[in-house]
């Protein structure tokens, strides 16, 4: 077994396959899945198969907004932390922190009102990460810069 890295509570991350190259994500290991916030989406199909394209704005200063699309991956029902469930969609895109890319599920939500646009679950940091709850920001602003090394 490879060695793991330490994340932060909170990192800058990238999803270079939406087109977004810093985000900020709550590192929560007692979430299972990750969620990303969107403004508006809406479903279509390509080529026969579901697809969803959405718009957000990253949350940082200086932040436009992002449209983006991509296949759906699964729809399934999802309990928040306050014990609602809903339904949301979900979507596979390469993930870019502490300078690996790897590949995650993601559902899209609306997290108005959160602090961070993005929550970085347990599943997408299987075998690769491991959290220091005390420290944040670890690896820069500037995740999507970073070399690719993909991890299983």
């Amino acid at each position: 077994m490879s060695a793991r890295i330490t994340l932060g509570w909170r990192e800058w991350v990238a999803l270079p396959g939406l087109g977004i190259g810093a985000i900020r994500a709550k590192i929560d290991s007692g979430a299972r899945s990750s969620a990303l916030h969107v403004d508006t989406q809406w479903r279509f199909t390509e080529g026969g198969a579901p697809w969803v394209g959405f718009r957000l704005t990253p949350g940082h200063a200086g932040a436009v907004a992002i449209e983006a699309m991509a296949p759906v991956f699964d729809e399934r029902e999802v309990t928040d932390s306050g014990g609602h469930r809903s339904r949301r969609l979900f979507l596979r895109t390469p993930l870019r922190l502490a300078g690996i890319e790897r590949e995650i599920e993601m559902n899209l939500s609306d997290r108005r009102g959160m602090l961070f646009p993005m929550l970085l679950g347990r599943t997408a940091m299987a075998r690769a990460f491991t959290i220091d709850p005390a420290r944040s920001f670890l690896h820069g602003r500037h995740a999507g810069e970073f070399p690719r090394t993909p991890v299983p």
